[in-house]
């Protein structure tokens, strides 16, 4: 079963850019659907984006146009870029991977966006 640990996050003015990475470890990387959630204070984690069964990526209407998810298979690492962040970006942001009944969670990693 693969593993996953999230980095990136941090503290950012509106406007402002960060890119998340997760590298996954343990099992075959590439056989896993990836994708990023966010799960805010007091709210339900939601999708932000994921890659679907075909690789097609799929965004949350909230981050459309500015986030890109991308995975880089030879280095077991899915990527989130976050542009043009808002306050209401502000979460913890977790890795997802799913491989039919499997589903794994990173540990997750605080993004917030303040001025």
């Amino acid at each position: 079963q693969v593993q996953l640990v999230e980095s990136g996050g941090g503290s950012v003015q509106p406007g402002g850019s960060l890119r998340l990475s997760c590298a996954a470890s343990g099992s075959i990387f590439s056989r896993y659907s990836m994708g990023w959630y966010r799960q805010a204070p007091g709210k339900q984690r939601e999708l932000v984006a994921e890659f679907t069964r075909d690789g097609t990526p799929n965004y949350a209407d909230s981050v459309k146009g500015r986030f890109t998810i991308s995975r880089d298979n030879a280095k077991n690492t899915v990527y989130l870029q976050m542009n043009s962040l808002k306050p209401e970006d502000t979460a913890v942001y977790y890795c997802n991977a799913k491989y039919f009944t499997i589903n794994v969670w990173g540990q997750g990693t605080q993004v917030t966006v303040s001025s």
